[in-house]
């Protein structure tokens, strides 16, 4: 499961250095698969398409209530509009949800961790 502390992950937050070919490089390390970027760490993310994001796929940032006050969701080369219900669930969570296409994505999760704010961002990968 994404978030167990028991999965192979990365247990921190880092700055995703670079993105692209399917996959992004960070900490040192290059990881071929979209990310789940959380407080706790960044995961492995099953996701390769918008639509595939729900609320199970959500499940370890719905955990994080009050670690994350910001959550970005980079939905790979093309705009994507989430779904009122999801969107119902994230104020329910008194999260923030911005959505955006991966390469912003990315930026704005770097300044915003690198500001030490409450962020977590989901990031479909792209070739």
């Amino acid at each position: 499961m994404v978030g167990n502390s028991d999965a192979p992950h990365l247990p921190h937050p880092a700055p995703i250095d670079a993105y692209g070919k399917g996959g992004f490089r960070f900490a040192g390390m290059s990881h071929r698969g979209s990310l789940l970027c959380l407080p706790q760490g960044i995961w492995p993310w099953p996701i390769t398409v918008p639509h595939q994001v729900d609320a199970a796929a959500l499940t370890p940032v719905f955990a994080s209530t009050g670690a994350i006050e910001l959550f970005i969701l980079g939905t790979g080369r093309e705009p994507w509009l989430i779904p009122e219900a999801l969107r119902a669930r994230f104020r329910e969570a008194r999260m923030v949800v911005d959505v955006m296409t991966t390469g912003p994505a990315v930026r704005t999760y770097n300044i915003l961790l690198g500001e030490r704010r409450r962020i977590a961002a989901g990031l479909i990968a792209v070739e």
